[in-house]
């Protein structure tokens, strides 16, 4: 590939290409995930998400936005913060989700319960936050979702001093097919440009919501999915149904 194939319509050909080998691959991990969702929700758990770096669209993606499950958490490196009584300046720490003890503060300020079901997203899937999460997220009994690239796992060194990776402890992987570095356009000089693994991310969020959804409505429930909340009435839907979950997801008191 030269200069003059780094353009908008070869990112596009290029995003095009992953997004199919995303939903030929993840036929049958869905369809596992989706399983492990739904029996959380039905067990009054919450879907806890949780993703550092890039990898936190992720979580957004799942968690709090229009047409999504209500019964959704995001936990974010900023709750060390403003949940819990870290220094504002941690934050800044470039290194942060390297770290594999901050994992358990996190734990410890989402306080989840038993039924909850995790989903953890990293492209990379080393970082020693993302990998001890794993690690105690199992250890306490929950199901555990991963999202993160293959291609990038297998050749990475993990950060988490077990050795271990994220696709270690989880039940079900979900491949985003991000390549190594994850961008996908070479440029003429070396290096590459345009990464990839926040829209394959987005596709996989909205193909898990979609199978709960319909495993909820088969089961004859009525499935607790945001509304816009700037469409009229949107907030009264969603405050009643986030109602159930005070205290349990970080949108309520």
């Amino acid at each position: 590939m030269d200069s003059t194939d780094v353009s908008a319509e070869a990112y596009y050909e290029s995003v095009t290409s992953v997004l199919d080998e995303v939903r030929r691959h993840a036929v049958g991990p869905v369809q596992d995930a989706a399983d492990l969702v739904a029996e959380a929700l039905r067990a009054d758990g919450v879907v806890q998400a949780f993703g550092s770096g890039h990898s936190e669209a992720l979580a957004m993606e799942i968690a709090g936005r229009a047409g999504g499950l209500v019964a959704t958490n995001r936990i974010s490196l900023r709750d060390l913060v403003i949940h819990g009584d870290r220094s504002p300046e941690l934050l800044a720490d470039p290194t942060l989700e390297r770290d594999p003890a901050i994992a358990q503060a996190l734990y410890d300020l989402t306080d989840p319960a038993p039924a909850d079901v995790f989903v953890i997203a990293s492209n990379s899937g080393v970082n020693g936050s993302i990998v001890e999460m794993a690690r105690l997220v199992k250890e306490r009994g929950h199901s555990l979702v991963a999202v993160t690239s293959a291609a990038q796992a297998q050749q990475l060194a993990s950060r988490h001093p077990s050795g271990l990776r994220l696709v270690d402890h989880a039940d079900v992987v979900l491949d985003n097919r991000s390549p190594y570095g994850d961008a996908v356009l070479e440029l003429s000089g070396g290096g590459k440009v345009c990464a990839v693994s926040s829209i394959t991310g987005a596709l996989l969020a909205q193909m898990l919501t979609a199978e709960v959804v319909r495993r909820l409505a088969d089961a004859g429930q009525t499935p607790p999915v945001y509304l816009s909340a700037n469409v009229p009435g949107g907030d009264e839907h969603n405050h009643a149904l986030e109602a159930k979950y005070v205290g349990r997801i970080r949108r309520t008191a």
